[in-house]
């Protein structure tokens, strides 16, 4: 097994919460399949999970960005 840096610990944090989040949703949409409306709790979670996402995909971002800074700073 190999070492892993704080930034791909952060990461792997992010996508275990997305994983629970999407099986919760999952959940949800069986449970409302033939219901004729949406409750507030599936928002929530709906809401909750966009941000889980949202949040994972400018980790990886600020890592990728901070990748290739500290790349380019070294090759000067």
């Amino acid at each position: 097994m190999g070492t892993i840096d704080f930034s791909g610990l952060k990461i792997k944090l992010i996508g275990s919460l997305v994983a629970i989040s999407v099986i919760e949703l999952l959940k949800d949409f069986i449970e409302l399949s033939g219901a004729a409306e949406v409750g507030e709790g599936t928002i929530w979670r709906i809401v909750i999970h966009l941000t889980f996402v949202v949040s994972g995909v400018l980790f990886a971002l600020m890592d990728w960005i901070a990748d290739k800074r500290e790349f380019s700073g070294t090759h000067s």
